[in-house]
């Protein structure tokens, strides 16, 4: 849990935010969060997040990376939420975060097996195709194309025995 000001200065950050980021309490507090602690290409981004929470406009679920104190790249799922004072005006955000870094290398790593077992498909030296339940074609690979000259295009969403199966 991190807090900044109206004016983006860090004026919370818990013993996880010190835990996460390597960064202590005191070395923070007072400094321009996004720009002393975000990775450079996502400044922006997080920085339009935390001004929507200035305006009111909270935000669930924004993934970022920032690096640690050793330079370590951490990934971090944020919900930001509007701080407000007693009389009801906006003094804040209050930054909610959790490490999701573990996550992140998971699913980087399944896109990486998804996306060789796609290529796998798409040039084996055999024909594979596909239906969904309903009996629509939703996979053609190239070697399919070859043997019968029909394209991915134009068979993906079709009925794969009325359209290319004989009457016999």
């Amino acid at each position: 849990i991190f807090g900044i000001d109206s004016k983006g200065l860090v004026n919370e950050w818990n013993e996880t935010s010190e835990k996460i980021t390597g960064f202590k309490k005191e070395e923070v507090l007072g400094k321009d969060l996004v720009e002393t602690y975000i990775t450079e290409d996502y400044r922006d981004a997080v920085k339009l997040v935390l001004d929507n929470a200035l305006k009111g406009k909270e935000t669930a679920n924004y993934e970022f990376p920032l690096f640690t104190k050793d330079d370590k790249r951490v990934m971090v799922l944020l919900n930001s939420s509007t701080r407000r004072d007693s009389a009801g005006e906006i003094i804040g955000v209050l930054g909610v975060g959790q490490d999701i870094s573990e996550i992140d290398k998971l699913r980087t790593e399944s896109e990486s097996v998804a996306k060789e077992l796609r290529q796998f498909i798409e040039t084996a030296n055999a024909p594979i195709f596909g239906i969904d339940s309903k009996g629509l074609v939703n996979e053609w690979n190239e070697t399919s194309e070859k043997i019968t000259g029909f394209k991915k295009e134009e068979v993906l969403g079709k009925d794969l025995v009325e359209t290319y199966i004989t009457e016999d």
